[in-house]
């Protein structure tokens, strides 16, 4: 019997108070390495593929983009209509995108957003689909964590406070190491009982991105180790690359 995806559960009020301190200033940044390494901007229709809260989406609007949020979670959605107001937003699965071939200009995959299946043909799925909607040479941005730097500094575990509750995070490789898991425990508050959430995600490295780009028809551009557009290293926090 199939597990339920993790994903259906997590990404509600309990991910926003976690990630709060993700904040717009860092979604500044990282859209500004869009429109400076693209070109992009104002007339630019953008996909923001994942895109949560809307904190990226705001900020795509702000350089004059005509910019769509898509998230399958109903919590992330309104949470994104409620920060952006006027902002096009639709929540579907990203391995089925509701839009006719060829009609953005780009399509972007912030902060991880992506490989979030257990079976990897679902996250070729997800780069087939994006290659669909884009225009001929239309670009892709895929923001995800540096894999080689996660596992040289996996802290197994750590304890915080956030919103008055005791937040416990394990993490481990799972899958002979193809998979980073954390696994969440929030402490009861008020009438709340204690929870627990996971995540998990595919750690693809830069060469297993670059294959499945170029399988699914994107070709593979300028990479970046973090939104400052500073060189990828190993021992850079992200892994960010620019397709076509």
């Amino acid at each position: 019997m199939s597990r339920k995806p993790w994903f259906r559960d997590w990404f509600g009020s309990e991910y926003l108070d976690l990630y709060s301190h993700r904040d717009r200033a860092e979604a500044r940044r990282a859209v500004a390495l869009l429109r400076e390494a693209t070109g992009l901007g104002a007339g630019a229709r953008v996909l923001d593929v994942g895109c949560g809260p809307g904190r990226h989406l705001g900020e795509l609007l702000g350089i004059g983009c005509r910019a769509t949020g898509l998230d399958l979670s109903r919590h992330m959605t309104e949470a994104a209509r409620a920060a952006v107001p006027g902002a096009l937003l639709v929540r579907a699965d990203m391995r089925s995108l509701p839009f006719r071939s060829g009609c953005f200009d780009a399509v972007t995959s912030y902060f991880t957003s992506f490989a979030y299946f257990d079976d990897k043909d679902d996250d070729l799925s997800v780069l087939s689909e994006v290659r669909r909607v884009l225009k001929s040479g239309g670009w892709y941005l895929l923001d995800f964590l540096n894999a080689d730097e996660v596992v040289a500094n996996l802290r197994k575990k750590d304890r915080r406070t956030v919103s008055g509750l005791e937040v416990v995070q394990e993490r481990r490789l799972a899958e002979g190491g193809r998979v980073i898991e954390k696994r969440i425990g929030i402490g009861a508050g008020g009438r709340a009982p204690p929870r627990e959430f996971v995540e998990r995600v595919r750690l693809y490295r830069p060469g297993d991105l670059e294959s499945m780009l170029l399988r699914t028809g994107l070709s593979p551009g300028p990479v970046f180790g973090g939104y400052d557009r500073s060189p990828h290293t190993p021992a850079s926090p992200r892994y960010i690359v620019l397709a076509r």
